[in-house]
């Protein structure tokens, strides 16, 4: 294996130091009770998703005749014997903590998971009755016959596997059976309490204490719960499918039936019923997580519903309407005037949706253009457009019906907006459009005016105030026109002919990063100013981490924010040593993308919707824009990235071994803790409350002027 193997680290591998991060900080007491729950939470759903794609693909990939090595020089095999015994030790961590820290955690504060043997009689009642009344109509019995085929299990759902022995003439005879527990009925049924208390039985565990009922005339030996996870990876050859919305539709259906890769179970299931099960599902014992706790736990989640207990939650916010629009409520005469940067959650996604729908109403819009990504179920987004085509509007939506596990609210969107006269796309074949803009075409004065919005983040008013993303509103001409070609190149027949302003992928956004970089490693090289600081998800493409090695021997300062995946070793004396790479897990899902050159002290600054991963590059339509506007420009140079640099309590530092070591505030002089994202939101009511104060100053002087007159 070539030395040059260990300059990288494991995709895989890194991944699952992410979603370690997540559960550290289920772990973290300082957190709150319900807080770290949704953490546990996230964690369990983050395995079920990386079983589906990750585990899923490198099976894939063992069972073909391909052989090749990752970036950090390992077969697949290798990387999936490293990957399973890693989830193992964490499938351990999150149901210990479960069991030892969580539980207990919330029984102190009133929320209780009852044992139904532990009930007393009243609650006994109540349960039976509720099983008789609610679950029983509901459940179906799969017999097992060793003569035909196993019942059909489908992806992720619960279900209890049933020993029972049936009486015949020449003795007993030992039979399996099925019944899977409805997804229709709550996982977590609450008993009858006064408001307030919160006290519940799993579901499952109801269905468990009844099965004899199922089962008249025989006795039942024993049932456990089970779980098989199965390969959701979509697999739809676009060139062949003449109805692309349909295909997918057909593969959407086929997901919940894909080859197995993951089979949990009850800790106590006997020996040779697992090993019955793993023969099933064709799974090796690697394969098999047996579950000390709630299988499935990521129902747990019922728990942040409602209002209640707002003492075990981070505070609330609510993000204000950023300051440009609070004074004048005419977008397009706003943007007229300046750019306006939008920081969510801590400026308000509203703005966005309130310019779509100023755009529908307003008679001199003649056209929007759209993508949409991650539409969600939330329907403001699409609602607008909808009425802007019912108002007259020339309107195109390009939906990407393959953005992962949205597919399902994404062909909904799609029929709801054609029936209703949108013209809907779904962009170039062979490539996703994970391109973030919105294009607003609208007749004035002067002749036609392009008003746009380019973010790093969804189109989703929901996952806006949970996600931090950046969002540029502008009609600058150059933008405009760039953005204008783009949509012409995803709904029609043409050939990229470039951009002034705008670096799209696959076409420019791999080379111009190169070139970025490598410029400052030139700059560095003979002395002039150089620096690197950029923002993403994940960093994996080997040529730009190549680049940036380049650049640290060169003596460029490097700072890397990178939330998930990244397989640049940072620190390695003679390679990286002047690379320092950071990821933040706080309460919002850090999902911004900022990309900043110091060119010499003519900085350069960008933001965008790609991560600097191969299939952002070549396989998906990208756009990054520049921040040229000088107040937006110094406010992500001198607020936003120095704030999230200093971070020493939710910033975790990658070391050169792939392991991350938590930031403290004694790692910086003078020991002062910095939260970053609480400082924003610090920060952002105290300019909230000096954006009124100056109002009302200003309202008073008015009144005064009007009184005196």
């Amino acid at each position: 294996m070539s030395k040059k193997k260990y300059h990288f680290l494991n995709r895989e591998l890194s991944w699952l130091e992410f979603n370690q991060r997540v559960l550290d900080e289920a772990l973290d007491t300082g957190n709150p009770l319900l807080e770290r729950v949704k953490f546990f939470c996230i964690a369990n759903s983050n395995l079920d998703e990386f079983f589906e794609v990750r585990i899923a693909g490198l099976k894939q990939q063992i069972e073909s005749k391909v052989v090749e090595r990752s970036l950090d020089g390992r077969t697949a095999t290798e990387v999936f014997q490293a990957a399973e015994e890693r989830i193992h030790r964490m499938v351990d961590d999150l149901f210990q903590s479960w069991r030892e820290d969580l539980r207990p955690a919330l029984a102190r504060e009133g929320f209780r998971f009852h044992v139904i043997d532990d009930l007393g009689p009243d609650d006994r009642e109540w349960v039976e009755t509720y099983y008789r009344e609610t679950v029983r109509p509901v459940l179906t019995p799969l017999a097992v016959d060793p003569k035909k085929t196993f019942p059909l299990i489908l992806n992720k759902s619960l279900n209890l596997i049933v020993r029972a022995e049936i009486k015949r003439t020449r003795g007993t005879e030992q039979r399996l059976c099925i019944v899977q527990v409805p997804r229709i009925i709550p996982r977590l049924v609450a008993l009858p309490r006064p408001a307030g208390a919160h006290e519940y039985v799993f579901l499952s565990d109801i269905i468990s204490c009844f099965i004899e009922d199922l089962f008249p005339g025989t006795k039942v030996i024993g049932n456990w719960c089970f779980r098989v996870t199965r390969n959701s990876e979509l697999y739809v050859a676009e060139e062949d499918a003449e109805n692309l919305l349909q295909a997918v539709e057909n593969e959407l259906r086929n997901r919940r039936r894909g080859e197995a890769v993951r089979l949990e179970i009850d800790h106590s299931c006997p020996d040779d019923l697992v090993q019955e099960l793993l023969e099933v599902f064709k799974l090796d014992a690697q394969d098999l997580y047996r579950i000390n706790g709630p299988v499935n736990p990521i129902h747990v989640n019922m728990l942040l519903e409602g209002d209640h207990s707002p003492e075990l939650r981070d505070p609330p916010f609510i993000a204000p309407i950023a300051a440009a629009f609070r004074r004048r409520k005419d977008i397009f005469a706003v943007l007229r005037r300046q750019d306006v940067l939008l920081h969510s959650p801590y400026d308000s996604f509203d703005s966005v949706v309130d310019l779509l729908e100023q755009a529908a109403a307003d008679p001199k819009v003649l056209a929007i253009k759209q993508t949409l990504y991650r539409a969600g179920s939330n329907r403001r987004i699409a609602g607008a457009l909808i009425r802007a085509a019912h108002n007259g509007k020339q309107v195109a939506v390009v939906v990407e019906l393959k953005a992962r596990f949205d597919e399902a609210h994404n062909i909904r969107w799609a029929r709801e907006m054609e029936e209703s006269g949108v013209h809907v796309s779904y962009g170039l074949v062979g490539y996703k459009v994970h391109a973030k803009l919105c294009l607003i075409v609208r007749q004035e004065d002067e002749g036609l005016r392009h008003y746009l919005h380019l973010g790093t983040g969804n189109y989703n008013p929901n996952t806006a105030k949970l996600y931090t993303d950046l969002g540029l509103m502008t009609c600058r001409k150059e933008y405009g026109e760039d953005a204008a070609a783009l949509f012409n190149l995803l709904t029609g027949f043409c050939e990229f002919q470039g951009a002034d302003k705008l670096i799209v992928a696959p076409y420019e956004f791999h080379k111009s990063m190169l070139a970025f970089i490598k410029r400052e490693a030139a700059n560095a090289t003979n002395g002039k100013p150089a620096r690197i600081i950029a923002k993403m998800n994940s960093l994996v493409d080997k040529p730009v981490i190549e680049a940036l090695y380049e650049a640290s021997a060169a003596g460029v300062e490097i700072d890397l924010i990178v939330r998930g995946i990244c397989c640049l070793r940072p620190g390695v004396p003679g390679l990286s040593e002047n690379i320092r790479v950071l990821s933040i897990v706080d309460r919002f899902l850090e999902h911004s993308r900022i990309y900043y050159f110091e060119n010499r002290g003519a900085a350069q600054l960008f933001a965008g919707s790609g991560d600097w991963m191969h299939r952002n590059f070549q396989k998906r339509i990208e756009v990054a824009f520049p921040i040229e506007d000088a107040k937006a420009k110094k406010r992500i140079v001198k607020k936003i990235l120095p704030t999230l640099l200093k971070d020493n309590v939710k910033a975790r530092e990658l070391q050169p071994d792939g392991t991350y070591i938590l930031r403290t505030p004694t790692d910086n002089k003078g020991g002062k803790p910095r939260r970053s994202q609480m400082e924003f939101i610090r920060k952002t009511k105290l300019a909230d409350k000096k954006t009124q104060r100056d109002a009302e100053i200003k309202m008073a002087r008015i009144s005064e002027t009007t009184r005196l007159s």
